[in-house]
């Protein structure tokens, strides 16, 4: 009887153990907690990281928290990252954040002041560090993009690396998108051939968001579509030969789902591209929630048709799988 009843503890330990060891191999979504929207996905020494925009009112929005983890499943929270105090000339509204690594640095691009006319303060900014987690400073002591060129809002910027090695910012909102190229310190641009240094590169429903990636030699864009606060917000993509363009809108492959979440909308992507995986990062709202602000950052896998276009999301509260990124 004691032998029976040692076995039967450790049975129940292992079918426990067991249990345990089976939740923590699928993420979840939201992948953290909190009000978080507009997540950058990256990858940094086999790491994940996400930097979303703290969702709160614009007053509130004067921080940017970071978050990494190693398997997509267990994620770490770096807190203030990057926050007004370290950039004299942003009050309110920092958000949307892009980064990349250069030269042994991390460069983060951010929207702050959520200006209206190029008669404010604020736009497009620059901030550094030696670390993924910062802490960030302010790189240029005043906006990278302070002006609304091309009918584009200094916003929702992001950094795309082209095969040749060039970086260029991609941003806008108000329905507008612009592209420049970035000079190599990140300080500045430098005009195209043309000597234009904001070329218009907006498709059909656009309204902010962009994102692009390059697979199979094509130039994939995306972008948002619809009211961030309605639950029309959504993704869109185009598919073109050249970062240019021109970019002629495919259709919608991420969405709310009524049984899932609304506003499923401005996203980023993480790649591996050595086992053809591909996480959609993006943030959705509870349908508990009508709060603008109460926005969660989530992940579903995207995947492709045999003809290289993307096939539609689905969304999910089960997230996706834990994976190393090796």
């Amino acid at each position: 009887m004691k032998y029976l009843f040692s076995s039967l503890l450790l049975l129940s330990a292992l079918t426990s153990f067991a249990q345990d060891t089976k939740t923590i191999k699928q993420s979840g979504n939201p992948i953290f907690p909190g009000w978080y929207a507009d997540p950058e996905a990256a990858v940094f020494n086999n790491k994940y990281w996400v930097y979303p925009t703290y969702s709160a009112k614009y007053k509130e929005q004067v921080f940017l928290d970071a978050f990494s983890s190693d398997d997509l499943v267990k994620w770490k929270k770096h807190p203030h990252v990057l926050d007004t105090a370290a950039v004299k000339w942003a009050n309110k509204a920092m958000w949307a954040p892009a980064i990349v690594q250069k030269d042994k640095k991390y460069y983060l691009f951010f929207g702050a002041n959520d200006i209206q006319s190029d008669n404010e303060v604020g736009g497009i900014g620059v901030a550094v560090a030696d670390k993924p987690e910062g802490p960030f400073k302010d790189h240029l002591g005043k906006p990278l993009v302070d002006k609304f060129h091309n009918g584009a809002q200094p916003i929702d910027q992001f950094v795309f690396k082209d095969k040749d090695g060039q970086y260029y910012l991609i941003y806008g909102g108000w329905k507008h998108c612009n592209i420049a190229k970035l000079n190599k310190d990140f300080t500045g641009f430098l005009p195209f051939d043309d000597g234009k240094i904001f070329k218009e590169i907006t498709p059909d429903n656009y309204v902010e968001g962009p994102y692009m990636f390059i697979r199979n030699g094509k130039y994939y864009f995306m972008w948002s579509e619809g009211g961030w606060t309605g639950p029309d917000y959504s993704v869109a993509y185009a598919v073109s030969d050249s970062p240019f363009g021109p970019f002629k809108r495919v259709g919608k492959i991420l969405q709310q789902d009524a049984t899932i979440a609304r506003g499923a909308g401005h996203h980023s992507l993480i790649i591996n591209e050595k086992k053809n995986k591909y996480y959609i990062v993006y943030h959705r709202r509870p349908l508990t929630e009508t709060d603008g602000n109460h926005r969660e950052t989530c992940i579903d896998e995207m995947k492709f048709d045999a003809d290289g276009m993307i096939l539609p999301v689905k969304i999910t509260k089960e997230g996706v799988k834990a994976q190393k990124f090796k």
